[in-house]
């Protein structure tokens, strides 16, 4: 019988434990995260421990997302790793078989990105490749750019953008909904220097830039509904841009099938084939 930790955020030794295996597999820490306040009770590490120590994990993240008019309760699973000494043990199994127990029938779908070492082993647990779509749109716009930097280095900065998210009347086709921490996961660490705002129109953007090449993540607006007007506010200097959601209007547009290296996309549930039937993408803000 393999027994199956959750719930232990709060504790410390646990949550060490956990971040180390996460920083020798993933380069990855969740410390300041935590500290900051943003990992609540949507981001949930399923883990067996041995010893005192975590040694396999499958992070299970709600993403809830609202689409035609309502809302989709979804499960992300992500950070799945093994300690390199207690592999090939049945660890991930038993976790995976937790999960189903825990979420079968509670949410409307299940969904996950997967490398492709392990690609034969979803399936085994009713999970089906499938497609998402990326949009992308050539510009000509003129004038500077109307942007200013907002560096995520603080609570002030990271209140302004809460509040900016909360009385966005911005929307994409498939947009999130309630998971601050998720969002702030990549603001307060990955895209410190990614946001920029436009005072006049209220709106906030993030977005990586390089040159005239626009990578644009998600946009809140408190009074901008259209995204051709959130794009003109980047000026010349966006004349291409690339949307890591899927954009509401998509006239204009040009859609391709997403691919990302060593990166397949997998997912269990009816409710989640709207995904390749809408042409539709987990937003890039949305990944856990």
């Amino acid at each position: 019988m393999i027994d199956v930790i959750k719930g232990y955020r709060d504790n410390a030794s646990l949550r060490h434990s956990f971040n180390e295996l996460a920083g020798k597999t993933f380069d990855l820490d969740f410390e300041d995260w935590y500290q900051n306040g943003f990992w609540g009770d949507d981001y949930n590490p399923y883990s067996v421990v041995k010893d005192g120590q975590v040694v396999a994990n499958v992070s299970v993240n709600r993403t809830d997302f609202r689409f035609d008019g309502g809302i989709r309760h979804f499960l992300q699973l992500g950070t799945v790793m093994t300690e390199e000494t207690c592999r090939h043990r049945g660890y991930i199994r038993a976790i995976m078989e937790q999960i189903d127990a825990d979420y079968n029938g509670k949410v409307d779908g299940i969904y996950l990105f997967a490398n492709d070492s392990v690609l034969d082993f979803y399936p085994r647990f009713g999970f089906h490749k499938s497609k998402e779509y990326q949009y992308s749109i050539q510009l000509h716009n003129t004038g500077s750019c109307k942007y200013l930097s907002l560096a995520m280095d603080g609570p002030a900065a990271w209140q302004q953008l809460e509040q900016a998210m909360e009385r966005s009347v911005f929307h994409g086709k498939l947009d999130m909904v309630g998971n601050r921490g998720l969002m702030f996961f990549y603001v307060t660490k990955y895209l410190r220097e990614s946001v920029y705002y436009h005072a006049p129109s209220d709106t906030y953007v993030v977005a990586d830039r390089e040159g005239q090449q626009v990578f644009l993540h998600n946009a809140f607006s408190g009074t901008l509904t259209h995204l051709p007007e959130i794009l003109a506010l980047f000026g010349e200097d966006a004349q291409q841009v690339t949307l890591g959601f899927t954009p509401a209007d998509n006239t204009d547009f040009h859609v391709t099938e997403l691919q990302q290296e060593d990166c397949t996309f997998f997912i269990k549930g009816d409710a989640l084939k709207i995904l390749e039937k809408e042409k539709l993408q987990i937003p890039s803000l949305s990944h856990a």
